[in-house]
């Protein structure tokens, strides 16, 4: 069977630990073909760091040329221009900065529908997606995020920076945020996608509620997901270990793009 040629957007953390991954795990069903990032200092790394995959270190525009399959793990301020470029030349993608595609996510669903082609969207640091969409079928009441995070997790997002919060001199657990999905994704950016795919796969982003809290006591990223419907009430704990090379993200935002890779090629599907 022919080889399914992929192309990595942003070779930071996420990226870098996807490519190594392929190159691990996929390498006698997928290839590494590009990768790219606005350092290409890192791409160039990340290529010598690789065992078996050789992936030509290029630009955007080519990247999407010569893949099968594009991997997006840049910016949520990139990742919607990325998949419409993608998904216009009938290339699939896998989407990791899914804030940045929340408020036209529609569009490019119905691009990808009219292409030919597939996005996924991993799961990230939460459970119960399934349920989410399975629930969605007989009616959904009310969905909301609890987001626990240590402050040093959140350094550097806009919110903080524009309110002038000094998380160093947080002493005790304090509420950062409170509003709907959309202002949170918007506000943290690289901090909250599991807010996005919570309004992509149940109620929309406007009507699914997210509360971010942080104290110096918290070692872990948590989120605590309540979804109430006509067919019942979930209510789901995610404690997550930080992801070592980036602290904004969890370890399971990373492993959740991996089983989705690992599906792809796979025969067969457990789970919706």
């Amino acid at each position: 069977m022919k080889k399914k040629k992929i192309g990595i957007v942003g070779c930071g953390a996420i990226g870098s630990s996807l490519a190594k991954f392929i190159d691990r795990e996929l390498s006698d069903k997928a290839e590494l073909k590009a990768i790219c990032d606005l350092d290409p200092s890192k791409a160039n790394a990340l290529k010598d760091s690789l065992n078996k995959s050789k992936p030509t270190v290029t630009s955007l525009d080519n990247l999407i040329k010569v893949s099968d399959l594009v991997i997006e793990s840049a910016s949520a301020k990139i990742s919607y221009e990325i998949a419409k470029m993608a998904i216009a030349r009938r290339k699939s993608i896998l989407v990791m900065s899914i804030g940045g595609i929340i408020s036209k996510f529609d569009e490019l669903f119905d691009l990808a529908r009219k292409k030919k082609c597939f996005i996924y969207l991993p799961s990230g640091a939460i459970c119960g997606i399934d349920a989410l969409k399975a629930l969605s079928l007989a009616g959904i009441e009310k969905v909301t995020l609890t987001t626990s995070k240590p402050p040093n997790a959140l350094k550097g997002a806009d919110y903080i920076t524009k309110n002038k919060i000094d998380l160093d001199k947080i002493d005790k657990e304090t509420v950062i945020f409170e509003g709907s999905a959309l202002d949170a994704v918007r506000d943290f950016p690289q901090n909250i996608n599991v807010a996005a795919l919570l309004s992509i796969a149940g109620i929309g982003a406007k009507n699914t509620k997210v509360k971010i809290v942080t104290s110096p006591s918290y070692k872990e990223n948590s989120h605590e997901v309540e979804i109430v419907s006509k067919a019942g009430t979930i209510r789901t704990i995610s404690q997550n270990v930080p992801f070592k090379e980036n602290p904004k993200t969890s370890y399971l935002a990373a492993l959740s793009a991996m089983s989705v890779l690992k599906g792809i090629f796979d025969s067969a599907r457990v789970g919706s």
